[in-house]
């Protein structure tokens, strides 16, 4: 089994020099200017978090409500695996009276620091790493870590929801019944969203419940809802497919004749254009299905710009392709 403390200290890959001396500095101009004064919300001043992804700023604003002024450092179509801290992070972070992060080394080169700022006492809250170790999956290609893309089993996104209101509790105490009763409106929801998505699934035939996107993202979905999923990539986008990678894969879909393959939108499509290539060479169309959210959402102030919004694009998506006929073989 993983351990969680030393898979959290560690980057996910040996970062480049430079990449290493970009980290220094940004820890530097954190820690240099020292912490302000956290949890004082003097003149009803909102409180202030940073997130990393979209998708936890989400649940921030839905438990904080009126008391939280979310931002996400990751916005649209931004992949966090390969995402580089920028200066401006680091005042966003200095700014901040809570900070939420996915845990499970998503944040791939922000890891480092991440777990300094936590370490310096400022809060801190990885809500991804509040789930049970037995409820994690620990794919063969990501020996000794966690798949962090929890965020598409919906069942364990309810417990980074309860993660994120203990956390902006311990951040304002004062607010403790707001935020509950916002976790407690908001988890129906869930479950809605939910038995949506089981239903849509059954709707697939049982032969064709095989989702193929460019990285594999989609793990907990499939665990959960009873679909396999191939991903070219890896669990991370750190990774780089080989030209086997791309053949095994259209072999697959060839042979299974399978309808769609998927792009994702924080992922370039070149990868997946490339398997879509090597089927057609083995006589058979493969479509491609959609474009789905995988580590970031839609735009703000689009229904996939809301996690509930863009899990059922990503559903209806995959429905609409995965219940459509083959397309006639390629000439």
């Amino acid at each position: 089994m993983a351990n969680r403390g030393t898979r959290n200290v560690g980057l996910v890959v040996v970062i480049a020099v430079a990449a290493a001396v970009a980290v220094a500095m940004l820890l530097s101009a954190l820690f240099g200017s020292g912490l302000p004064t956290i949890g004082a919300q003097e003149g009803g001043e909102r409180l202030r978090v940073t997130t990393t992804t979209g998708m936890i700023a989400d649940l921030a604003a839905n438990i904080g409500g009126d008391r939280v002024e979310a931002t996400a450092l990751m916005g649209p179509g931004v992949d966090p695996h390969l995402y580089k801290p920028s200066a401006g992070d680091v005042g966003k972070l200095e700014e901040a009276d809570l900070i939420l992060y996915n845990g499970l080394e998503l944040e791939g080169r922000m890891t480092d620091i991440l777990v300094q700022v936590a370490r310096s006492g400022r809060p801190t809250v990885a809500v991804a790493e509040s789930i049970p170790e037995e409820e994690l999956r620990e794919p063969p290609e990501f020996a000794g870590r966690f798949d962090p893309h929890v965020w598409f089993d919906v069942t364990l996104w309810k417990l980074a929801a309860q993660r994120v209101m203990e956390g902006l509790t311990e951040a304002e105490p004062a607010s403790e019944a707001l935020f509950q009763a916002n976790l407690d409106a908001y988890l129906p929801q869930l479950d809605e969203l939910d038995r949506y998505v089981r239903d849509e699934v059954a709707r697939i035939p049982e032969g064709q419940r095989v989702l193929i996107t460019a990285h594999d993202a989609f793990g907990y979905f499939g665990a959960q809802y009873g679909m396999e999923v191939r991903g070219l990539q890896g669990t991370s986008t750190a990774s780089e497919a080989s030209a086997g990678d791309v053949q095994a894969l259209a072999e697959l879909i060839a042979e299974r004749r399978l309808p769609a393959i998927f792009v994702e939108s924080s992922v370039p499509q070149a990868t997946i254009e490339a398997v879509r290539e090597a089927v057609r060479s083995r006589g058979f169309e493969v479509v491609i299905g959609g474009s789905l959210f995988s580590d970031a959402m839609g735009e703000t102030g689009t229904p996939q710009g809301t996690y509930l919004g863009m899990v059922r694009h990503n559903v209806d998506t995959i429905v609409t392709a995965l219940t459509a006929p083959p397309v006639a073989a390629a000439p």
